[in-house]
Order: structure tokens, then sequence, then C-alpha cells
């Protein structure tokens, strides 16, 4: 008799988690929309298209991607917060939504973290230093020593204010004792050109961006901004290894979903996401860009979110940066 009251609450357990296990063995009946906050072809772009294209091959899923650039990312991750949490609309967000929670503290339309549930961190890209060919250094220790020479006449680019460029920047400018200037620009390209025309003296950003003007000869590399050589730019030292302070600066492609969606529907999206990562193909063509692929499951994805959030926001208060 004792066996009674036990057996009911299993059923009760089952009764319960009927309706979300049919929902996720149903799931996806249509097809899937995927917001990427950015233009296409670029990094963000690029990574999330080879992650969607290759979990369509694993599951037979259809994955309609678009493209909602604006406001710094905000319009995008607007849309996908907006959306229904049934699982037919996921979102890909890159550091700048951690630097938008201080950036726009008080004025998003939505909450950096409670507005979404992490699915997983697809890959990290560290960024590399540039200088212009005619600057009068050779390594991280003459570019710090030429810098505290001349306070205030050095000059830093990067594709705008709080991208992660900018702000790996700044990070740098604190824990080096630099007083640099920057120069934004609205995208990598016309601070490149700056750059290789004498105009800028530094440039950071993603090795795919920078090292093929590297390898032309037209930029010098200093050095990366991550603790081991960059997959793709491995002849360019770690910020240490050139002798500069031990810090890290990178951009992302992480996932996210609605809140509340279903969590058996982001688990498998968590999980379609980290074989597709892990394969041997897009791992080969991750390198190539100098993205180092992560996969992980949603609680490691929400943790690495809040740090970054975190970290950003003692560099932007710190520097006093403030959004366009």
């Amino acid at each position: 008799m004792r066996l009674f009251p036990v057996l009911r609450l299993v059923l009760i357990a089952l009764l319960v988690s009927l309706p979300a296990l049919g929902f996720a063995q149903a799931w996806p009946s249509k097809p899937i929309k995927w917001v990427i906050p950015y233009p296409p072809g670029g990094i963000t772009d690029s990574a999330t298209r080879m992650v969607i294209q290759k979990v369509q091959e694993q599951t037979g899923w259809t994955i309609v991607v678009e493209n909602k650039p604006g406001a710094n990312s905000i319009l995008g991750a607007d849309i996908a917060a907006r959306s229904a949490p049934d699982g037919y609309t996921f979102l890909t967000v890159i550091g700048a939504h951690a630097a938008n929670a201080t950036l726009y503290a008080g004025r998003l339309p939505y909450d950096v973290v409670k507005s979404f549930a992490p699915v997983s961190l697809v890959g990290i890209a560290p960024l590399v230093m540039t200088v212009t060919n005619s600057f009068p250094a050779k390594d991280m220790k003459e570019l710090i020593a030429y810098a505290k020479a001349n306070p205030g006449k050095v000059s830093f680019g990067s594709s705008g204010v709080g991208a992660a460029a900018h702000l790996t920047q700044e990070l740098f400018k604190q824990v080096a004792g630099l007083d640099m200037i920057h120069v934004p620009y609205k995208g990598t390209a016309p601070a490149l050109t700056d750059l290789m025309g004498g105009n800028l003296h530094i440039l950071t950003d993603t090795a795919s961006a920078l090292m093929p003007f590297v390898r032309s000869g037209k930029i010098k590399a200093m050095a990366s901004f991550a603790g081991k050589r960059v997959p793709g730019a491995s002849e360019v030292p770690t910020i240490v290894e050139s002798g500069g302070p031990a810090i890290e600066g990178s951009t992302w492609v992480l996932f996210l979903a609605p809140a509340a969606t279903p969590r058996e529907i982001v688990a498998r999206m968590s999980a379609e996401t980290a074989r597709a990562v892990n394969s041997p193909e897009l791992k080969a063509r991750f390198e190539s860009l100098g993205i180092e692929g992560v996969g992980n499951n949603p609680e490691q994805a929400a943790k690495f979110l809040d740090d970054e959030i975190l970290k950003w926001a003692r560099v932007i208060v710190s520097a006093g940066v403030k959004a366009e």
C-alpha cells in the first residue's frame, strides 16, 4: 500500500512532462528564423551561416537567416526578444551585446540577460593589434615605451564606439597606463585605409580582417590579445610574448533564443550547434578565420555572457566610454 503514493507522484510527473516532451518531439514543424543583427559578409554573419548550414545538414531542418543590422545590434536583438518563445526564433550576438548592457543602461528595449535563453558559445576570435608601417616600434614593449614618451599623440582606431576592438584597446590603455587617442570609424574598412595610408597609428581587429594586409606588407602586426597564438595568425606573438601585459580581448559568436523558449528545444539546438562546431570541416574553416571553436552547453554559455558583461562594464565605466 505504501507504493501507491509513490506511484501517484511518478504518474503526476509523467503527465506534467508529456506536453513538453510532445512539443519537443514535434519541433520543428516549420522553418526556423535566425536573426543576425549585422549586415551580410562579416565574420559574425559568416560564422553563423557556416554553423547553420552544418546544423541543417545534420538534422534536415529548414533555417532561414534574416540580417537585421542597426543601432549596434540593438535592432536585431529587440526583434528576437519580442518573438514568441516557441523555438522558431534564434539570435546571434557578439561582444557588443555584452557591452550594450552598460553603454545603454536603462535605455534598451530588452534586458541583455533576462530577455534571452543562452544556447551555445560558438567560437572566440582573439583580436590582433596592427600598426602603420612607419610606426617606430617593433614589438609591444617598444610600443608602450613610445606611447608613454608621447602622451596624447598616438592614435588608435576602431570599427566604432563600444566595439570589441575599441574596448580591448581601452583595457590595454588602462593596464599599461597609456594616454592614447581613440578615433572611431563606421566599420573596419575605413580605419584600415587610414592605417595603411599612415593617417592612423594603431588598429586592432580580428585576424581575418587584418592578416591579409599584414602578409602583403601593407601594415605590421604587433601582437594578439590572447593567451596563446591565434589560429590563422600563428606567426603573430601573443601580447605577453611581445612584451605587453597579460590581457585578453576578442570578439565572439554566441547563440541565444527568446526567454522562456522550452528547455528541451534550447538543449537540442545547443547539442546540434556543438556537434557542428566540432566537426572537422568547421574546425578547419574556423581556424582559417582566426576563430577558436567552442560549442558549449546553455549553462556554460550563460556563465560566459555574465563574465563578459562584468568585464567590459568595468572597462567602460573606468574609461568613461559613452555610446554614440
